[in-house]
């Protein structure tokens, strides 16, 4: 959902991570990190919420999603929707989550400059894994229709984590798992729980407003945002980051 993005002026200062030279390691959300990916959920929403007659049978709109839907775990989605009933809530999720991988296999692709990133990570033999709420299943079908199976070294699930995003956890689980450390690691997020999740691992966090409002986006407290991976600040930040890790070196 491009049209969500609203970055101002206060966003248009130029960001440094050069603290974070040399960079071991990039780790990734899936769902609108990797790929625009939330207007297929809100179709697949909008379809099955309409087909049992929710909110009157009145399609949700973009605003109900990013506000209760963006981000979250099944678990937190079904008690929103269905508060009375989580169980059923549970039920409509693995559902929606069937429908949703129909649909995005014929639809998705990476964000504009990804594959570039992708391939600046892998020239510098730097770290990577997917750290994702999605259910294994849609994590797997994105990154293998992305092609980017071989590109992760790890994939990081929520669900096989104590506690899925906003908690810490998932990424806490990728640095112990990749063997890094936090002061070195550089995540890319999309959502306001995912940012979450990323600074209170202790690691600063870039945002992407592929599709969440800047402004929503900024009270996680993300190191700056940007609309894709072909955005000239984040590029300036990495030119940054290889001139200061190879001096470190020499």
């Amino acid at each position: 959902m491009n049209g969500f993005s609203d970055l101002n002026s206060s966003e248009s200062s130029k960001p440094s991570l050069s603290h974070l030279a040399p960079l071991e390691a990039i780790l990734f959300d899936v769902d609108g990190t990797l790929c625009d990916s939330d207007p297929i959920h809100l179709i697949a929403f909008q379809q099955l919420l309409q087909k049992i007659g929710f909110n009157n049978g009145v399609p949700i709109d973009e605003k109900f999603f990013i506000d209760n839907i963006g981000g979250k775990h099944n678990s937190e989605i079904a008690l929103t929707l269905f508060p009375d009933d989580v169980a059923r809530g549970l039920t409509f999720c693995e559902e929606k989550e069937a429908l949703y991988r129909k649909l995005v296999a014929e639809k998705i692709k990476p964000l504009d400059g990804l594959i570039k990133l992708t391939k600046w990570i892998e020239e510098r033999g730097l770290k990577r894994a997917a750290v994702t709420n999605a259910p294994k299943e849609n994590a797997e079908l994105m990154i293998s229709k992305l092609g980017l199976t071989d590109f992760f070294q790890a994939v990081i699930l929520g669900s096989e984590c104590e506690y899925p995003k906003p908690h810490p956890g998932p990424y806490l689980k990728a640095l112990e798992v990749l063997n890094l450390s936090k002061e070195h690691t550089l995540v890319f997020e999309d959502s306001v729980s995912g940012i979450k999740a990323g600074v209170a691992a202790g690691m600063p966090v870039v945002g992407l407003t592929t599709g969440n409002p800047a402004s929503m986006l900024m009270q996680a407290k993300p190191a700056f945002l940007i609309e894709s991976y072909s955005d000239p600040k984040l590029w300036a930040v990495l030119e940054e980051l290889d001139d200061k890790g190879s001096s470190q070196k020499s």
